[in-house]
């Protein structure tokens, strides 16, 4: 808008809800908005924020429409933002009001955040002077000026006594802008000391990352091989530019040793962003952001949608892990969707992993992603030794599931004063419970799932939807007492068995349900960390990159689990999750060993992670997507019917299907039940649409919902594009 054009008097405004387009309305008079402006809005009964957009906003006479009613005292949200959020919506199928409410989660934070009660030091000098009141003078001779609270704390006095000073008029009373909610960075804080592939590495990531160009690059290196310091390298580039940065972690909530290690490079800790986070907290994270006042964010998926001002690099740690999958009302995956902002906005990302994704792995090797390699270990530590147990030679105790070999290799981790880790990905004591006499099984009510027992909790849980039950004395079904058996192991059950065999060991138990949440778990890890553990048992969030430094077995207790059903990324899946865990041990340069207990010592997947050769896996999972034309040679989209019957959810996905325009590249599998035919209630039904490699799958499934009726009564119907998850 030039100097002299007149303010638009109609214009668009993106509402967080299921709109498909920005919804016209009036500007009052006096009122100055533009592009990416927050504003309140009326929509039905109720206000809402809603966002400026892009675009005219229509030949409607504003006597017509409904007016702003308030422009919120906030930073826009700018152009390559409102860009993103119209592609996010278009590549997901999504409506574009429900991408733009992810930007708008912090409504609190709209307005400006009021600034504090302060005193400074007037040239007045008190009545007399006693100790007391010489160190808060001398702590205030500089003319800083302080809350009252914080100077009489560093003085060491009461706040009696700054009081009594400020009614002197000694102090006078100011207003101090908000606090931080952390510091800011100093990328010259601590220089590292690098060996020579990570500073190969680092030089790489430094040139890319000190420039304002769009670019991807892969670090790609073994557990414990320094990826962390290298990448902290580019963050430090591109803080020397004047970027902001966005480090994308798996499970933020439980990486405290992370925010330490940042806060050792670069002499303070990094904003967070997860859900975890108070709310007071997110709202000041929110608008600190969008004023540029944080720097460096380190955060959930989610933060990949805060209202940054000068974003400038972006580093997606762990970039293989299924959690940057969303699945819920907007489906998305942060990795991906992290390299259309930066390709957007024109800035460099740096993906980390030391099992990288096959998508990732592609694009370096075609050229499309730079590659950094990191072969080795820091420090020149060894790898794990690995070997497989082979359970049909090495079968556990009747009732047991841990085999002899393993028990024996714990016995002297043990006796060593060393660490061993049990990994074992189910939650609970055990997965299904039955009864012996009339053959009743405990099912939830509201899902196709077995319920789960959770034996230190008494209660029997389901894992979809949350039911829970207490564990009952009797069968429900005959009446028999006594007769109830758990069937297969849990973390719980396994615990239960190591303290049978080691009564004198520390044991502790690490799973996301137990009580106490986030913040005992992150307890519980840095207690690992220091030793305070000798056997840890622990579901796939002790993979998440811990460090624990006295850990040197391994032992994963069901390294079929993974295998057994029929996603066509089960073999990388379970490849990368034990190698993640495989490599938490002997990271300090001991002496280490990881143990595989299988009934498929044979299985590619076992092969290569004994063998150490993750090149040959890589190869042959590449060769075999290839040749199915999955992705990243093909696409796939998913198409999820859900409806209160199961007659409804049927004859809806049918429908879908009978209205699938023709297509040479593309065909639709199904539909067919999903295997969780039923969630909470909901019956299920999928269907799979699969094309070329440049199908474009999202006009094919656009005409799919178009020429179907629309979805009436209880029926639902959910779109993912590249979908991670098939059941």
């Amino acid at each position: 808008m030039t100097q002299d054009s007149p303010a638009p008097s109609v214009v668009p405004v993106m509402v967080p809800m299921p709109a498909e387009r920005p919804y016209s309305y009036a500007v009052p008079a006096g009122m100055a908005v533009g592009p990416g402006a927050i504003v309140r809005v009326p929509l039905g009964p109720r206000e809402v924020a809603g966002i400026v957009w892009d675009g005219e906003g229509g030949s409607v006479d504003p006597k017509k429409l409904r007016p702003i009613s308030q422009v919120f005292d906030c930073p826009p949200i700018d152009a390559a933002m409102r860009r993103f959020v119209d592609w996010v919506a278009d590549y997901t199928l999504s409506p574009p009001g429900m991408v733009a409410r992810m930007l708008l989660r912090a409504p609190a934070a709209f307005d400006p955040e009021p600034w504090i009660d302060g005193i400074a030091r007037t040239a007045a000098l008190p009545d007399r002077m006693t100790a007391a009141r010489s160190r808060v003078l001398e702590l205030a001779a500089e003319g800083m000026a302080w809350t009252r609270s914080g100077l009489a704390h560093a003085a060491g006095v009461s706040s009696a006594v700054v009081d009594g000073l400020r009614q002197q008029g000694v102090f006078e009373d100011v207003k101090l802008p908000p606090r931080p909610v952390v510091a800011a960075p100093d990328p010259a804080y601590t220089l590292p000391s690098l060996n020579p592939d990570q500073q190969a590495a680092a030089d790489t990531l430094r040139d890319r990352a000190g420039k304002a160009a769009f670019s991807v690059t892969l670090i790609d290196g073994v557990t414990g091989s320094g990826k962390t310091e290298v990448y902290f390298e580019a963050i430090a580039a591109a803080l020397d530019r004047g970027a902001q940065v966005l480090i994308l972690l798996p499970e933020i909530a439980l990486t405290h040793a992370f925010l330490e290690r940042f806060q050792d490079r670069f002499g303070a800790k990094p904003a967070e962003w997860h859900s975890d986070l108070p709310p007071r907290m997110r709202e000041k994270v929110w608008r600190q952001v969008a004023e540029g006042q944080v720097r460096v964010v380190a955060g959930a998926r989610s933060a990949l949608f805060l209202p940054f001002r000068e974003l400038g690099l972006v580093v997606v740690d762990e970039e293989h892990d299924p959690a940057y999958k969303q699945e819920d009302r907007v489906f998305y995956n942060a990795r991906d969707m992290a390299v259309v902002r930066a390709r957007i906005a024109g800035f460099p990302v740096v993906l980390a992993s030391a099992t990288p994704s096959i998508e990732s792995r592609v694009n370096a090797l075609s050229g499309r992603y730079g590659r950094v390699a990191l072969p080795s270990r820091f420090a020149e530590a060894a790898l794990p030794d690995l070997k497989a147990i082979d359970m049909r030679r090495n079968p556990p105790a009747r009732g047991g599931f841990l085999s002899p070999v393993l028990l024996d290799a714990t016995k002297q981790t043990l006796a060593r004063g060393e660490q061993a880790l049990f990994f074992l990905n189910r939650r609970g004591y055990a997965p299904l419970t039955l009864c012996r006499v009339c053959g009743h099984r405990f099912q939830c009510p509201s899902c196709s799932s077995w319920l789960v027992e959770h034996r230190f909790r008494g209660q029997l849980v389901c894992h979809q939807c949350g039911h829970t039950e207490r564990q009952p004395e009797a069968c429900p079904s005959c009446g028999a007492l006594d007769h109830l058996v758990a069937c297969g192991p849990g973390v719980e059950r396994i615990a239960e068995e190591a303290v049978g065999h080691f009564p004198d060991a520390r044991i502790i138990v690490l799973s996301s349900d137990l009580l106490g949440g986030v913040r005992r778990l992150r307890l519980e890890l840095e207690a690992v960390a220091r030793g305070e553990a000798d056997i840890v048992i622990g579901t796939q969030l002790v993979a998440k990159g811990h460090n624990f430094p006295n850990m040197t077995l391994v032992g994963i207790v069901d390294a079929d689990l993974g295998l057994a059903n029929g996603d066509p990324r089960a073999a990388e899946r379970t490849f990368q999750l034990l190698s993640q865990v495989t490599g938490r041990a002997g990271r300090t340069g001991r002496k280490s060993l990881g143990l595989l207990q299988t009934y498929q010592p044979d299985h590619p997947v076992m092969k290569a992670i004994v063998s150490g050769d993750a090149e040959a896996f890589y190869d042959r999972e590449t060769d075999e997507r290839q040749r199915a034309a999955m992705p990243p040679f093909g696409r796939l989209a998913g198409l999820i019917v859900s409806a209160a019957t199961r007659a409804e959810a049927e004859s809806h996905a049918r429908a879908l299907r009978r209205a699938a325009p023709r297509a040479a590249d593309i065909d639709v599998l199904g539909p067919a039940e999903a295997p969780l035919a039923l969630i909470a209630g909901r019956h299920r039904f999928r269907l799979l649409v699969h094309g070329d490699r440049r199908s474009d799958i999202q006009k094919f499934v656009r005409s799919m919902l178009a020429a179907a009726d629309r979805p009436r009564g209880s029926v639902r119907v959910q779109v993912d594009i590249d979908p991670q998850s098939f059941l």
